[in-house]
């Protein structure tokens, strides 16, 4: 019986042999995007962008664009988006359906 061997001790490294041609084989499958981009689109001979100073550029994010006449339209967001938040912590299924699952899965 030394050389003798069970089904289980031979499909698990068939198993584990044919998995990389099964996930090569599934992504395979997948939609590879649409890109807008294309080199041949590029002008060889286009100048480069110009450079800035960096100075302005901090200069501008320091300046408020909020102003008093939008507190109530983002006080408004935020409660929209707290009342979401709390939507979304909300348990989907009810105690009881949850007791008859369980059961359920307990036989």
């Amino acid at each position: 019986m030394t050389g003798a061997t069970t089904t289980a001790e031979t499909a698990l490294p068939l198993f584990l042999r044919a998995l990389p041609l099964v996930l090569a084989g599934l992504a395979g499958c997948t939609q590879f995007p649409e890109l807008d981009y294309r080199a041949e689109d590029l002008d060889p001979y286009a100048p480069y962008p110009a450079l800035v100073p960096v100075e302005p550029l901090l200069a501008q994010s320091g300046q408020s664009r909020v102003t008093d006449e939008d507190a109530p339209a983002l006080r408004a967001r935020v409660a929209a988006l707290r009342a979401r938040a709390a939507q979304l912590q909300r348990t989907t299924i009810d105690s009881d359906t949850r007791d008859r699952m369980n059961r359920g899965v307990a036989r």
